[in-house]
């Protein structure tokens, strides 16, 4: 009895770090969309989120630490429940019994961290060097031109592109599945699950006409 309730425990907090990146996630789209909408309000909100003390000093590193977490608990959920399958893997029927998505959460996974990693190259390390270590005057105007010039590369944009359509395949089963392992069974759960389904695929969809728009539409 013991083991099952560390086994739903894991579950259950795996399930609670997913949603908060999800909510991350969403907070994230809202300020990127509106560099094709209103270069300025980027440049204002992307300001204060990356001088607001509150968002540098406690959310950011809770973010990071829910990115983390979340990796790792999936890592461990997998090897157990690899550990406790019961029927080989020759008699397994692959799309009979379940989908791509679900059967691939730890690769689509380890694809998005590594992308995460070169958003952090990209954007997080050189803000942390523009504020901390080179001491350059603040510029409240320099966030929308530097995101420009990131999507320059073909091959840098190709890369994001297919890391959010992964991102889009690991939503589709992971998000709907947080509520399951927390007992969410009710009769707003198939309103909740077409919910998740959309999220799945319009977040990471805006995500990708963000990168496609901001590559085809340069400034010079």
């Amino acid at each position: 009895m013991a083991i099952l309730s560390s086994s739903i425990a894991r579950k259950v907090a795996m399930a609670l770090s997913g949603l908060f990146l999800v909510l991350f996630l969403a907070q994230h789209f809202t300020i990127n969309i509106t560099s094709v909408i209103d270069p300025d309000t980027f440049n204002s909100w992307s300001h204060f989120m990356g001088h607001n003390i509150l968002v540098q000093f406690i959310l950011q590193p809770v973010l990071i630490f829910g990115v983390v977490f979340h990796f790792i608990m999936g890592i461990v959920l997998e090897i157990r429940n690899n550990n406790a399958r019961k029927i080989s893997y020759k008699s397994f029927k692959g799309n009979k019994n379940s989908t791509w998505a679900s059967r691939n959460m730890i690769i689509s996974g380890a694809v998005i961290l590594a992308f995460l990693g070169l958003h952090f190259y990209d954007f997080w390390f050189p803000e942390i060097m523009h504020k901390y270590i080179e001491s350059n005057p603040m510029d409240p105007t320099r966030y929308y031109p530097e995101l420009v010039h990131k999507f320059e590369s073909p091959v840098r944009t190709g890369l994001y592109c297919l890391a959010f359509v992964l991102l889009a395949l690991h939503l589709w089963h992971g998000f709907s599945s947080s509520f399951q392992s927390m007992g969410w069974n009710n009769k707003y759960s198939k309103g909740l699950r077409a919910f998740t389904q959309f999220y799945a695929i319009f977040i990471p969809l805006g995500f990708i006409f963000i990168a496609l728009y901001l590559h085809f539409n340069q400034i010079h």
